[in-house]
């Protein structure tokens, strides 16, 4: 498959790219901290919308490709793209996935969580913490001249050994001046896709989507809201990670932020 072009930031694109990234961090901190039972997925909303402002940002998502609103909220067998309603009110025992993103000066940062409200079925907790590890384990294999896809063989495998699938339609990205760029970076791996070896100053979006059951998913008929096939439940971590020539920078990391 052919290689597109992936960019490499200057010194100065990447300070403006952390300045996003400590934007996104900051919000999705405040707001995993304060959301509980109660509150809906719009007051979710809300709370981000307003935050980016007073944080000198704009929401990366509001408008993108008709999305609706500033932030993603999807909550228990919904994987990704949840539009924030205020008919969807959270109750404890459920899995919260908030993907945001904001841009600085031109630049994006993006980033995803999942909260559990307590109290958390046990089989649940295992589901997010499974998430948050693979992230962790795709984030180190990040270093300027390996493969892309050490990445996703890392996520998948860790993923599959605990009884879990990865989703396959959706993917991480490139980010940039734009929210989306090359490269693709699947969590699991593929001849479908390139695997270009990383260079410093490339940025991409790690995101593994984890599924209790398969890793089919399909969309619902708001045209956004994506579901897993067989209703089981689904847990997702990302972060906005920049090459170096020694390993990796989490430009979204939330201990960053007080």
């Amino acid at each position: 498959m052919a290689l597109k072009l992936i960019e490499v930031k200057s010194r100065r694109e990447i300070e403006k790219m952390r300045l996003a990234g400590q934007i996104v961090a900051r919000v999705l901190k405040e707001v995993s901290q304060l959301v509980e039972p109660g509150w809906t997925t719009a007051d979710i909303d809300a709370y981000a919308a307003r935050r980016v402002k007073e944080l000198g940002g704009i929401a990366s998502f509001k408008g993108y490709q008709g999305f609706p609103a500033h932030t993603c909220v999807s909550l228990n067998n919904e994987v990704v793209h949840g539009i924030p309603s205020s008919k969807r009110v959270i109750k404890a025992g459920d899995v919260v996935k908030i993907d945001f993103g904001a841009i600085y000066d031109g630049w994006h940062g993006d980033s995803t969580l999942t909260v559990g409200i307590p109290p958390v079925k046990p089989k649940h907790q295992h589901l997010i913490d499974v998430a948050a590890e693979a992230l962790q384990r795709g984030i180190a294999q990040v270093k300027a001249g390996v493969y892309l896809q050490e990445i996703s063989g890392a996520i998948q495998d860790y993923v599959e050994s605990q009884g879990f699938s990865v989703v396959r339609q959706y993917v991480g990205h490139g980010v940039g001046r734009n929210m989306h760029e090359e490269p693709q970076v699947p969590n699991y791996r593929t001849r479908e896709l390139p695997n270009p070896r990383l260079k410093a100053g490339m940025v991409i979006a790690i995101e593994p989507m984890v599924n209790m059951g398969g890793h089919a998913t399909r969309v619902l008929a708001d045209r956004w809201t994506v579901v897993t096939v067989d209703n089981s439940w689904s847990a997702q971590f990302e972060h906005t990670v920049l090459v170096t020539e020694t390993g990796f920078e989490v430009l979204t990391d939330r201990a960053q932020v007080e």
